[in-house]
């Protein structure tokens, strides 16, 4: 593993990626197309604050990821733990930094997300649910953030697609705690919904909280413009939906290998950048049913 492969696996880039939409898509919905000169500076902060998030996090978790044995950056030395801490500094003030050349609301959003950021990786997460929800919140943010990019108050829906997100960012973090399970509880011992409510139990409510979010993102083709009666939001909002139940489905029904677990977090990372491009797409095309 050359240092750049290490370094954009230590950020895990691609959820970087997914933020992007998400601002994007946020901006779109609330304004329409933004200048081009906000839209690219409002990812910054998006981009290098979750960069940072992730590699403070690895910075913590060296004990748990080798427990687990997940073959991060810095457990296969790859990267150092000091290494990773820099970067995550300097993602974090420099993320914060270009936050403030937007508005107030941005740069007190991204300087509290920066925070939370450090605490969860740091204490948060080993707290019953706190560090749960943290986690779902962190997924509604960029579309918070993107809102008040070019907004001075939040739109009405913006608050029901950041349910949605939250409802099925709840349900992802909730899987990746019985992935993890082992490893959470020996190498940190985190006291979490699974450590309380066991594995196939967490499955179930994992599984109830995508129904709940599905249910919310019919609602919105029935009476929320623009995604109302949109051929565009229908077709893929659809094929997310079916994902979502499908992923989890396998955990209720499977008990999962590596290899499953590993599809489980593909699939259900892809069904949630294909929503925020159903979002983005349904604010710049209408096709009436």
């Amino acid at each position: 593993m050359n240092k750049v492969v290490a370094l954009l696996k230590l950020t895990r880039i691609e959820h970087s990626l997914m933020l992007v939409l998400a601002v994007v898509a946020a901006e779109l919905i609330v304004k329409g197309v933004p200048p081009t000169w906000l839209l690219v500076l409002s990812v910054i902060p998006a981009i290098l604050i979750s960069m940072g998030a992730f590699a403070i996090n690895d910075y913590f978790d060296v004990k748990v990821d080798m427990l687990n044995k997940r073959k991060r950056p810095i457990v296969v030395g790859a990267i150092s733990k000091q290494a990773a801490l820099k970067v995550s500094i300097a993602c974090f003030i420099l993320g914060v930094f270009a936050s403030a050349f937007i508005n107030a609301y941005a740069f007190l959003i991204a300087a509290i997300f920066a925070i939370l950021a450090f605490l969860y990786s740091y204490k948060l997460k080993e707290l019953l649910l706190v560090g749960n929800v943290y986690i779902a919140f962190t997924m509604v943010i960029p579309f918070i953030y993107g809102n008040y990019a070019v907004a001075d108050t939040i739109a009405n829906i913006t608050i029901l697609i950041s349910l949605i997100i939250f409802l099925s960012g709840f349900a992802r973090e909730i899987h990746g705690m019985i992935r993890d399970y082992k490893g959470d509880v020996k190498g940190r011992n985190t006291h979490n919904i699974v450590s309380v409510m066991g594995t196939e139990k967490s499955a179930q409510f994992a599984l109830s909280l995508y129904l709940e979010a599905i249910a919310f993102s019919i609602f919105m083709f029935f009476f929320e413009a623009p995604f109302a009666y949109n051929l565009v939001y229908a077709v893929i909002i659809a094929i997310v939906d079916v994902v979502l139940i499908y992923v989890g489905l396998m955990f209720i029904k499977n008990r999962m290998t590596r290899k499953q677990f590993d599809l489980s977090r593909n699939l259900s990372l892809g069904a949630m950048a294909l929503a925020l491009i159903a979002f983005m797409l349904s604010a710049l095309v209408y096709v009436p049913i």
